[in-house]
């Protein structure tokens, strides 16, 4: 969120700083893993499935700007056990906003994916759109398209803010001032802002990566993203595209921790995500770990971004859970646009609660038109 706020607002004609802890890309940084997820599938959040479109969008004019489209389209195929639920509410959303899916029994789920156990299946559909978003690749194109800007990057970690004069102090007792504070400091961000940790917590995440047997590998590897989420401990995986591995991790959230935790993950957290898919997955004990390792989410209760102004020239950037990283270009250029405009209000379309301000969003509409 910080690169892509900055990347938005140097576009936007801002003379840009970023204070980071660590080097950039962070390898600490929570969207710094072979990829992230972007799709129209949301539950009934039809506020954030709308967000999508505009999504690509911007992901079209930093892909552009880039010099490469780091996007693998998959699709979705999404999954359930009983009926109702999170695939249910996506499905009434989908369709009430006029997108095609296709439904599919459980026979044709193990005819076309034969990596797959139909039993147990009592739900699902297949939509077109979506794809993998090649998250590490990512973060180190906007590293790259930040330096070619002039954006200068200080190593600095924050421990104060003085939101009020848009300043923060770091670590070692130095001072930055600006006219405009941007704080996207991710699980870090409570210990920062004054009231956000009521609302806003630290919660350590663990994936693994696999590497399919050789029967699996070439469905796999055409494979749409697997969603086969449940409130009692579903999981999603991510097919192994453009080199990467195959990822499985849950949507479940750990307790508040300390995001100076430790990032490895133990065998007993390992096989803990594993054991969410082996009813799924065929033959999952012949897959081999290639590795698994923790990140940190920063979690709002209802999953809702937190964009908001915290004084007249100072916003912070945070909640935004395992879902906020496809709306990144987006939510930065849509806060390089309030920044520039003090009555633009952002806050409730970032929550998914309100469709965007007028006026948002044409910017956006007129670059990618042209």
């Amino acid at each position: 969120m910080g690169l892509s706020a900055a990347w938005a607002l140097s576009r936007a004609g801002f003379g840009v700083r970023v204070v980071e802890q660590d080097p950039v890309p962070n390898p600490r940084g929570a969207s710094v893993d072979d990829h992230r997820l972007i799709r129209h599938a949301y539950g009934a959040a039809a506020g954030y499935m709308r967000m999508v479109d505009p999504a690509y969008a911007a992901w079209n004019l930093l892909f552009e700007e880039a010099g490469e489209r780091l996007h693998v389209p998959t699709g979705v195929l999404a999954l359930s056990a009983a009926p109702g639920g999170w695939l249910a509410e996506s499905r009434a959303a989908l369709l009430a906003d006029g997108r095609a899916l296709e439904e599919l029994r459980a026979d044709a789920i193990a005819a076309e994916y034969p990596f797959l156990h139909a039993a147990g299946i009592a739900d699902a559909f297949r939509l077109p759109t979506g794809g993998v978003l090649l998250a590490r690749r990512i973060v180190a194109a906007l590293a790259a398209l930040l330096a070619r800007r002039g954006v200068a990057v200080v190593r600095g970690r924050a421990v104060a803010l003085d939101p009020a004069r848009a300043a923060l102090t770091t670590a070692d007792g130095t001072r930055h001032e600006a006219d405009l504070l941007v704080v996207a400091a991710g699980p870090w961000a409570p210990q920062l802002v004054p009231g956000l940790g009521a609302r806003v917590r630290p919660t350590r995440q663990v994936l693994v990566r696999l590497a399919p047997p050789p029967e699996h590998a070439e469905a796999w590897a055409r494979a749409p993203m697997l969603l086969d989420l449940a409130e009692d401990g579903g999981f999603y995986a991510v097919p192994p595209v453009a080199g990467t591995p195959l990822k499985i991790g849950d949507h479940r959230f750990a307790p508040a921790s300390d995001p100076d935790g430790p990032r490895e993950a133990t065998e007993a957290e390992a096989e803990a995500i594993l054991s969410l898919a082996r009813h799924r997955i065929r033959d999952l004990h012949r897959y081999r770990v290639l590795s698994a390792s923790a990140c940190w989410y920063d979690v709002e209760p209802g999953e809702r971004f937190v964009v908001e102004r915290i004084a007249p020239n100072a916003f912070v950037m945070s909640g935004f859970s395992g879902h906020g990283f496809k709306f990144g270009p987006l939510l930065g250029i849509a806060l390089a646009r309030a920044a520039t405009d003090p009555a633009l209000p952002i806050a409730p379309w970032a929550a998914g609660e309100a469709p965007p301000p007028p006026g948002l969003l044409d910017a956006l509409t007129e670059e990618t038109a042209a």
